[in-house]
């Protein structure tokens, strides 16, 4: 029996035998008492343990076992079939998909991207911490996915942009913006967004199972390294979609078994703000030597989300003024959510994904938050422990134990076999996180850092090195899990979002700039955002050094530290960011007529048609090129003169049937990004079957030139040759061989050696 459990019945021993002998006075009670007693002196001398592990480990079941065995099945046979289905051996077809997704599963993926492990854990953590305030970035998130779908994605595909700093470069010209924007992206990847999933990870497994920590990490880090590595973004946002219906199914039937433990919503309501240890039951249950108890009970206001100018979670003002436009990076200019509505076939699709994907996130609010409430009422001596000491005994982090409401809820509440389900959930969530992180780190650092250093480098080599840099973010993970262990709890989401409004905001700032002002330029743009940028990392570096201290402790950091949110912070640094830039923009020259053709809100519907070349000089400079179009009421050609104004027969056409723009990013392989569709109009498809024909040329140039060393590597990274072809057929033969007799089988034998 566990010791936490034996406290507990030995305690209620004592305490029933000291009535029966106060009211009887029997001597056997007395015995009894004294007996108890002993019992209880010899328990206090050994340490309870503090392993969460100890008191929460499940026994996995058959059921269990079955269910998560199965999930990773699928999850592996999705990803290779997407591989199979793809072309890999694009820059296009691997960073891309090869524009060729829809809504449904771009949709899917931008959930899934957003909603990971860190959110089923510090989100539902800071439910039960500070009750419905944290559902406010969910609303949140509605209206920012309509600025994305709606303004930003027409003017990056338009632009013919992969990553997001490379349309700052193709926006501003020069590469020094495009370095700073790559760096701060890789940076933030690994110190927020890849730490965190694996704190988050590694406590749930910690909480639930049980498992080896390092050996489960590894074991997941690996799988979906694999998947991201041989699929690219194809398999990502095929695997992401299966993961958003287990995500969304295991969520609501843990939300609905919690609700009707609970009794429904209001009574949910009702008990929260009744939801406060029993500070004399746990002294007498853990053996303290502190006994000082912090401010455990709910805040008056925990129903509300958006609270007072002053308020510690989320003062209006902060995260009106400075949290929403500091959320514009990450919703409208992160690579992460921005790479996959890229993959969309048109800008229809595109902006349905970001339509299916606002309504997605409120199911946060009900999903997590609402449980993590839950867990508090029914867990509310560990869940609000009352002090570091308390805390560090239930769940190991003197911060606080919020972040293990969750775990604690499928742990206690879930029936065997649906415990499988939840499991599968959680491990979908963090695997979905890490594909996303690995991809866009790797499209980044290949697109804009390699590409600049080795600008002749081929298709081949490009995709090699995205593959490269996969491992090498692989090994980084394995190396951060060490440090993962040792840190504090606390409020996850919130740590999250605080570092991110330290650094974020000067980005945001430059691409609302950039997309609605015209006149804003290089000069303006890096000098605004390199201000911004310092002031963050320097505030940042302050909050860091003068950590809050715990609850019983006196705070004796600055007053700029404590009394300032750092929402009010990211206020500041987004509008001084705007006002450097503008100022510096005003006091330089202007931007060229190419740098803003098709870079800004206002330019976005402009008739010119273009197509976008990498000459070794100037790589992103445009140039146009006369190309022909089909007139749609008659059999007549009209031409579209280089200077971009067109014969009469398309004045009466929208702009959006006529802008098209043909990217050569990578040699030999362009790719057509339109205004509405693949072929709506005739030239799109004249444009479409002209790229696909020299993408093909140019690849198999590259795959028959290779020697026979390089077969293996082509098959891997998606050139399909005819080594890999053949491979793949007999693979697909196998199961008809097993029931031919050695005679039949020994030509199929010879057939497959020959070819091979």
């Amino acid at each position: 029996m566990p010791r936490y459990e034996l406290a507990l019945i030995l305690k209620a021993m004592q305490r029933w035998n000291l009535l029966y002998w106060t009211l009887n006075q029997d001597d056997r009670s007395e015995n009894i008492c004294e007996k108890s007693n002993v019992l209880l002196r010899r328990f206090a001398r050994l340490k309870v343990s503090s392993s969460p592990v100890t008191k929460m480990r499940a026994v996995l079941e058959t059921a269990d076992i079955a269910i998560v065995a199965l999930y990773f099945i699928l999850v592996m046979c999705i990803g290779f079939f997407a591989m199979w289905k793809s072309n890999r051996s694009t820059v296009s077809g691997y960073f891309l998909a090869g524009r060729s997704m829809t809504w449904v599963a771009i949709g899917a993926s931008l959930f899934v991207s957003n909603i990971g492990s860190e959110h089923f854990i510090g989100l539902a953590g800071s439910g039960a911490a500070s009750g419905f305030a944290v559902g406010a970035w969910e609303f949140n998130a509605l209206l920012l996915l309509q600025l994305l779908g709606w303004v930003f994605i027409p003017i990056y595909i338009r632009s013919g942009v992969y990553t997001m700093p490379e349309y700052l470069s193709k926006r501003f010209g020069g590469h020094r913006i495009q370095v700073y924007f790559a760096a701060l992206s890789l940076i933030l990847y690994i110190f927020t967004k890849l730490s965190v999933d694996l704190y988050s990870g590694a406590l749930f497994i910690q909480e639930s199972l049980g498992w080896n920590l390092y050996v489960s990490v590894i074991l997941l880090i690996g799988m979906t390294a694999l998947l991201t590595v041989t699929g690219g973004l194809v398999a990502v946002i095929y695997t992401d979609t299966l993961q958003a219906l287990l995500m969304i199914v295991g969520a609501l039937t843990l939300m609905i078994i919690s609700m009707m433990e609970i009794g429904g919503f209001e009574e949910v309501k009702r008990r929260y703000m009744l939801a406060s240890p029993n500070v004399t039951s746990i002294l007498l249950t853990y053996n303290l030597s502190n006994t000082n108890s912090c401010n455990v009970h709910p805040k008056k206001d925990a129903l509300k989300m958006l609270r007072n100018p002053t308020d510690e979670d989320v003062p209006w003002p902060g995260f009106v003024l400075g949290q929403t436009p500091a959320s514009v990076w990450y919703w409208c200019a992160d690579q992460v959510i921005v790479q996959r509505v890229l993959a969309a076939k048109n800008i229809a699709h595109a902006k349905g994904s970001t339509l299916m994907a606002g309504f997605l996130k409120l199911l946060p609010m009900f999903i997590i938050v609402v449980p993590g409430m839950i867990s508090r009422i029914l867990f509310a001596d560990d869940i609000a422990c009352i002090n570091p000491e308390h805390c560090m005994q239930v769940c190991g982090s003197r911060a606080g134990c919020s972040n293990i409401a969750y775990p604690r809820l499928v742990m206690k509440l879930v029936p065997v076999g649906l415990r499988g389900l939840m499991m599968a959930v959680m491990i979908a969530a963090l695997m979905s996180d890490l594909d996303s992180i690995f991809n866009s780190a790797s499209t980044i650092f290949t697109l804009d850092v390699y590409k600049l250093i080795r600008k002749s480098a081929s298709s081949r080599e490009l995709m090699i090195v995205g593959r490269i840099f996969v491992a090498f973010m692989v090994v980084i993970s394995i190396a951060w899990v060490p440090i993962i262990v040792e840190m504090q709890g606390g409020q996850m989401y919130l740590y999250i979002q605080e570092v991110a409004d330290y650094l974020t905001p000067p980005v945001a700032a430059l691409f609302l700039l950039s997309i609605f002002w015209k006149r804003c330029n290089e000069q303006g743009a890096f000098y605004g955002g390199m201000a911004g940028f310092v002031l963050g990392a320097v505030r940042l570096i302050l909050a860091f050094a003068y950590r809050a201290p715990e609850c019983d402790q006196p705070d004796n950091r600055p007053g700029f530290i404590k009394d300032i949110h750092y929402m009010y912070v990211a206020t500041a640094l987004f509008w001084v960011t705007g006002l450097i830039t503008v100022i510096v923009s005003l006091l330089t020259p202007p931007p060229t007529k190419e740098q803003i053709r098709t870079t800004t809100f206002w330019s976005k519907k402009s008739l010119v048609v273009k197509e976008s070349c990498s000459p070794k000089d100037e790589p992103y400079k445009m140039q146009e090129k006369s190309i022909l179009r089909c007139n749609e009421n008659s059999e007549s050609i009209n031409r579209i003169i280089p200077n971009g104004k067109s014969e009469d027969s398309i004045k009466g056409l929208q702009p959006e049937d006529v802008n098209l723009l043909v990217t050569c990013r990578e040699e030999g392989n362009p790719v057509a990004s339109l205004g509405h569709s693949e072929a709506e109009t005739p030239v799109d498809a004249y444009s479409n079957g002209q790229a696909a024909l020299m993408g093909e040329k140019e690849r198999k140039k590259e795959t028959e030139d290779g020697n026979r060393y390089w077969k293996f590597i082509d098959w891997f990274c998606g050139f399909k040759s005819a080594y890999g072809k053949d491979l793949l057929a007999y693979i697909y033969k196998m199961p008809f061989y097993l029931w031919l007799t050695p005679r039949e089988l020994a030509p199929s034998l010879e057939e497959i050696a020959s070819s091979l």
